[in-house]
């Protein structure tokens, strides 16, 4: 037994060890196969479907999702994202003389200044108010440039990892549901608990992408072709902007847009700011409303709440990723929760009301409050109580020996 025992402890860490070193030697590459194997579970009825048309080549059909996936996703995803640089490149290099001139134009906000009672005193700062904000800024504009390099040489990152992540999606559909239940199969849980894992892991996953990537896209979109219509620059660049922002419930886009109008207001052009209200205010601003509870419906079953802090959360720790990776670590961590819940059920106590109220002794409800309980008298040794009989029995007695 003691034998058996130091085997059992020795195989177990080793297996240890070694799964240690393989994942600290593959880590660079664990990202794009996490992603391959999350657009797998989402496309496998598909696969399924189009396994079954092609006469149950498995191969064949693999092939043809991988070549949909780079023709309808990545070729046209890449030619947006060169579009949004480009324009961030533009409006990187003209933002600093393009707030010099909106300083300096007598514009709305001039004339209004103008008629503050101090303005005879900030007047003789006002040159150097410009200067500041134009070293401002100029520190804005080299940071957006430095940012853009950087992207770019993730770029050459993100393209070398989408080729990994399409290799091992091929696999990934081919032999998907047999490594699946390989993993399963060393997972010492149930087979109820595996399959709720399972589950969770799919549904949040398609409504996160159907939620968040899909009324980004829309919200984004909108917001872009408002600010075209309006005359701002690089519509595109801002309207991919307010895509991501579109995560924030309630004001994303408005962080974009919002000082956009006000500007727009300060020159004088209230054609742009009625298109900016409208478009972005009305329209852009209900389309999370509207559009999210038909796409979601009850997929995620989580709070808007935990979302949020699983978005937000996610973005900081694994990049633009994030936006669905948090979500599904946030659904798994509640599911998991639960599962303990229900396994440790028998040693939990049981939760009481949190906010008892105080006992009200004016009502009868209480009886304990108005009368004391009798208390019995414990017997003293060596004394005998005399019993008290009732009255009635006493009168009884009494009447009795009258009669006699």
């Amino acid at each position: 037994m003691k034998r058996e025992l130091v085997h059992k402890t020795i195989l177990l860490l080793l297996v240890l060890l070694i799964s240690a070193l393989f994942l600290g030697m593959i880590r660079q590459f664990l990202m794009p196969m996490f992603m391959a194997a999350l657009f797998a579970a989402i496309l496998s009825p598909t696969h399924r479907w189009l396994t079954k048309k092609l006469g149950n080549r498995t191969n064949l059909a693999s092939i043809l999702i991988i070549a949909g996936i780079i023709l309808l996703v990545l070729i046209p995803l890449s030619l947006f994202i060169g579009v949004v640089v480009a324009q961030a490149v533009s409006v990187s290099q003209s933002i600093t003389p393009w707030v010099q001139s909106f300083i300096n134009e007598p514009t709305t906000l001039t004339t209004y200044m103008q008629k503050l009672p101090y303005y005879e005193q900030i007047l003789p700062y006002r040159t150097l108010i410009i200067e500041k904000a134009g070293l401002l800024v100029g520190n804005v504009s080299t940071f957006l440039i430095n940012s853009l390099s950087e992207v770019t040489k993730m770029t050459v990152g993100a393209v070398f990892s989408s080729i990994i992540m399409l290799y091992a999606m091929f696999y990934f559909l081919t032999i998907g549901e047999t490594l699946l239940k390989k993993i399963l199969y060393f997972l010492p849980l149930q087979d109820s608990d595996e399959q709720r894992l399972l589950h969770r892991f799919t549904s949040v996953t398609k409504a996160t992408l159907k939620g968040t990537l899909i009324i980004g896209a829309l919200q984004g979109t909108v917001c872009g072709f408002a600010f075209l219509l309006a005359g701002i620059q690089a519509p595109v660049f801002w309207g991919a902007m307010m895509a991501v922002l579109s995560i924030i419930p309630a004001f994303g886009t408005a962080i974009i847009w919002g000082p956009a109008l006000i500007l727009l207001a300060l020159k004088g052009e209230f054609l742009g700011v009625g298109i900016l209200a409208v478009l972005c205010g009305a329209i852009a601003g209900n389309l999370d409303n509207i559009v999210r509870p038909r796409l979601v419906g009850k997929d995620t079953e989580l709070h808007d709440l935990l979302i949020l802090f699983g978005t937000l959360g996610g973005i900081t720790m694994f990049g633009i990723l994030g936006i669905i990776i948090g979500p599904i670590i946030a659904a798994l961590f509640t599911t998991i929760w639960e599962i303990y819940g229900n396994v440790f059920a028998d040693y939990l106590p049981e939760v009481g009301p949190l906010f008892r109220s105080e006992p009200d002794t004016s009502t009868p409800e209480h009886p304990t409050a108005l009368q004391p309980e009798p208390v019995e008298s414990t017997p003293i040794p060596g004394v005998v109580k005399e019993k008290t009989e009732p009255p009635a029995a006493q009168a009884g007695c009494d009447t009795s020996e009258k009669t006699d």
